[in-house]
């Protein structure tokens, strides 16, 4: 039996689709786009994707456990793991043992961690806006709705 949600467009072949209709295509052409444009400047800073990503992730929700960070900057536990190690040998971030539970770790901006993420985000915002060249308030909005509602739909954790 057949998804009723989808069209038949929407379960059609991809080679009959399109990769130009496929939204996971689009998204990570997008977010490689969005990478590539802060290479630069995460390069000068001495920081990967996973490190800038993570850096970003404290800067708004500090102080969380390794495996929510992970999730929150799509980062394997692995991949993070090792970005983590980096950024602590360098200052711009430390790691604590969990109040409650002394399994888990969580971790911290420091205030050098927060210069660099403060040096970057102009950057990042910079190639945000250039996503959205053209695109009214409006429409903005609701792709971004829509966007949360997709990850909604497709989560395996609360946050």
């Amino acid at each position: 039996m057949s998804d009723p949600r989808l069209s038949d467009a929407d379960s059609a072949p991809l080679d009959q689709m399109g990769l130009d209709n496929f939204a996971p295509y689009l998204m990570n052409r997008i977010m490689g786009r969005y990478n590539a444009a802060l290479s630069t400047e995460m390069a000068a800073l001495g920081l990967t994707t996973p490190q800038m990503r993570s850096l970003a992730v404290l800067s708004v929700t500090d102080g969380i456990l390794i495996r929510e960070l992970a999730v929150y900057a799509v980062v394997q536990q692995s991949t993070l793991s090792r970005a983590l190690d980096a950024l602590v040998r360098d200052g711009l971030v430390r790691r604590e043992t969990d109040a409650t539970d002394s399994r888990a770790t969580r971790v911290y901006l420091t205030a050098k961690g927060g210069d660099a993420y403060a040096r970057l985000w102009p950057h990042m915002a910079e190639a945000y806006g250039a996503m959205f060249k053209g695109i009214d308030a409006v429409e903005k909005e609701a792709f971004v709705a829509t966007l949360r509602t997709m990850l909604r739909n497709i989560r395996k954790h609360d946050f």
